[in-house]
């Protein structure tokens, strides 16, 4: 007894100067939006106040544009997610994206609410505080479901969807980005809070690109710091706490609005089995699957994927 004894002190001991030695290696602060903004928020950037939060946003493209489009990014992202689908749209579509709460430079909801329909609330007072009655939803990943939450919440006011690897059913992942694992982790996801390798950010991101070769060495800055911008990380970790499906993929088939699917190949978090059953759901629904791209399509090569979008956007009848 007291020799297993010993080797439980000894191996708590190890246990806490490991921990010990891997936070100050790696320790990370919080960085301000002040610090943040010169490199991730210069012009067309602006912040408007919406439920208490200053949300970071661009508001892009032909401003008289009656039908603009609304892109939504995925867990961990940010507005710059779309930088190839704007480039492309800009001369001919308003572009609205902005930074959801607890992400980019927007930061957590002052009320730590992230269930997905009270982002959708939230959602429908940023349109109402642009003045936006209808508009076109884009979402990927986390952000599709919003968009779906969305488009349940207020059918009369999305006029289509655009679904880009989005979540919406329970997950059957193949693989979970080290990032994401790990803010699921009870005391795990502590040490987060305080370090973050640069490396853990890096290998989330390439294990969520169908090439991780794609992956650059100022995307994977992006990404690491927009995550240390104050209060993301806890943010992280409590909505991770609050995910939930069951509802939204019992009401999948109430969606109404002309919806386009489109989908990596080779995404391993959510696998393409999920865009044929959002097909099957969502009656009249269209999809295209690129083989060779993963969780992030529209980032990964923005000129096939929204050369799809655009064919789905600019089709007058979409009656099958």
């Amino acid at each position: 007894m007291r020799t297993f004894l010993k080797i439980f002190v000894i191996s708590v001991g190890l246990g806490v100067v490991f921990i010990a030695g891997f936070v100050a290696w790696y320790r990370e602060p919080d960085r301000s939006v002040t610090e943040l903004k010169a490199r991730w928020a210069p012009p067309p950037s602006v912040f408007v106040e919406v439920a208490g939060m200053q949300v970071h946003m661009r508001d892009e493209g032909v401003h008289d544009d009656p039908l603009p489009i609304v892109l939504l990014h995925g867990t961990s992202a940010s507005l710059h997610t779309w930088d190839g689908w704007v480039d492309g749209l800009r001369p001919t579509r308003r572009l609205i994206r902005l930074d959801l709460p607890g992400y980019g430079l927007t930061g957590p909801f002052p009320d730590h609410d992230y269930r997905s329909e009270h982002y959708a609330t939230f959602m429908h007072a940023f349109l109402d505080k642009l003045g936006i009655e209808r508009c076109v939803l884009v979402g990927n990943s986390f952000g599709g479901q919003i968009a779906i939450v969305t488009a349940l919440a207020r059918p009369a006011r999305i006029e289509r969807l655009v679904l880009v690897d989005a979540s919406g059913y329970p997950l059957a992942p193949k693989s979970i980005p080290m990032g994401f694992l790990i803010a699921r982790i009870p005391l795990l996801n502590q040490i987060t809070l305080h370090a973050m390798p640069r490396g853990l950010v890096e290998d989330s991101v390439r294990s969520v690109y169908g090439d991780p070769a794609r992956v650059t060495p100022a995307l994977v800055d992006r990404y690491f710091e927009l995550a240390l911008r104050e209060g993301n990380r806890q943010a992280l970790v409590e909505r991770m706490k609050q995910v939930s499906v069951d509802v939204i993929a019992t009401r999948m088939a109430e969606v109404k609005a002309p919806t386009l699917i489109l989908w990596g190949g080779r995404d391993r978090l959510v696998p393409v089995a999920a865009a044929k059953r959002f097909s099957a759901d969502i009656v009249g629904s269209r999809h295209v699957i690129f083989d060779d791209l993963g969780h992030v399509p529209h980032e990964e090569d923005p000129v096939r994927t929204l050369t799809a979008a655009m064919r789905f956007l600019n089709r007058d009848n979409l009656v099958p």
